[in-house]
């Protein structure tokens, strides 16, 4: 199934992906640094959701509580329902 999802605290503002199968696809980020965020979704292409979660969650970018790499995380997890939607 497709997802979007409005990133918050990052320089990218949105990440589109699937989750088919509890795999994770087509990882794309608009907006950030396209080579880090290229390379992100790249490294992340049909792996497991829980995987990505393990390794990506939790990271921050600077002095900023969260990462384009955490909103990933923060992504799968409202798409799986395991948070509050949030705008």
């Amino acid at each position: 199934m497709h997802y979007s999802y409005q990133t918050s605290q990052t320089c990218s503002q949105q990440i589109d992906f699937e989750i088919t199968d509890g795999k994770l696809h087509n990882v794309t980020f608009y907006g950030g640094c396209h080579g880090n965020l290229q390379g992100v979704s790249r490294l992340v292409e049909g792996m497991d959701v829980n995987q990505v979660l393990e390794r990506l969650e939790g990271i921050r970018c600077g002095w900023k509580d969260t990462s384009c790499p955490d909103q990933l995380c923060q992504a799968i997890r409202q798409a799986m329902g395991d948070s509050p939607v949030s705008k």
